[in-house]
C-alpha cells in the first residue's frame, strides 16, 4: 500500500469542499476526498455527487463481473477528469499492492480486483464506486483556494461512511463548526 501524506503533500487526506459562488458548476456543493497534494498538482474523488443512471451492478456487469453479493447502489461522478476511469474509495482493511492511503480518511483503489473481492464478498468493510476523478496541475489548486474556491476540511472519514451522499457538504461544514446556511456566494474586499 502507498502511503501519501509525506512532507509536501499538506491537504492530502482533507476533505476539499467547494465554497458557494466558486462558478465552476461542476462543483456546486463538492465533496472531494484528496489523495495527493503536492508540488506537481493535485488530485481527488468527488464524493458528494453521484452519476445519474449508473448503478453498481450495471457497472459490474459492463465489466464482465458478476455481482454476487455485491448490493446494487449509485457509482459517484469523481470529478470531470476521465470520467470513464473507477475508482473505489473503502476504508484500509484491504488492500492490493497499488492502493493508495489517504491518511485515516480512506484508501483509494483502482484495479478491478477490489471491484472481484467487492462482488465475491471478501471486499473492504465500507467502500464506495465513482467514475472520474478532479485534477489540479502544479500550483492550480493553491490559487483557486486563495480565490474563494475552496475550503480544505479535516478528513472526517464518519462523514465519508455515515453520511448519504446529498448530505455531506453540510455535515463537513458542520463538523468543522461552520453552519453552512451562513455562507456567502462572494468574498469581501479589503
Amino acid at each position: 500500500m502507498t502511503q501519501i501524506g509525506k512532507t509536501g503533500e499538506y491537504l492530502t487526506g482533507k476533505l476539499l469542499l467547494a465554497l458557494p459562488g466558486m462558478g465552476d458548476e461542476r462543483f456546486d456543493r463538492a465533496v472531494i476526498a484528496l489523495f495527493a497534494h503536492n508540488p506537481d498538482g493535485a488530485f481527488g474523488i468527488d464524493v458528494g455527487h453521484v452519476r445519474q443512471g449508473v448503478t453498481m451492478h450495471a457497472l459490474l456487469e459492463d465489466l464482465d463481473i458478476d455481482p454476487g453479493v455485491a448490493p446494487d447502489c449509485p457509482v459517484h461522478n469523481g470529478g470531470p477528469v476521465e470520467p470513464q476511469r473507477g475508482f473505489v474509495l473503502h476504508t484500509p482493511d484491504w488492500s492490493d499492492g497499488d492502493t493508495m492511503l489517504a491518511g485515516p480518511l480512506c484508501s483509494l483503489s483502482a484495479s478491478l480486483d477490489v471491484l472481484r473481492a467487492i462482488a465475491e464478498g471478501r471486499g473492504p468493510a465500507q467502500w464506495l464506486i465513482a467514475l472520474g476523478y478532479s485534477g489540479w496541475g502544479a500550483g492550480q489548486l493553491d490559487n483557486e483556494m486563495q480565490f474563494h474556491g475552496w475550503h480544505a476540511a479535516a478528513g472526517h472519514a464518519d462523514i465519508l461512511w455515515t453520511t448519504p451522499t446529498t448530505g455531506r457538504w453540510a455535515a463537513t461544514w458542520r463538523a468543522e463548526g461552520i453552519d453552512p446556511a451562513l455562507l456567502t456566494p462572494q468574498t469581501g474586499h479589503a
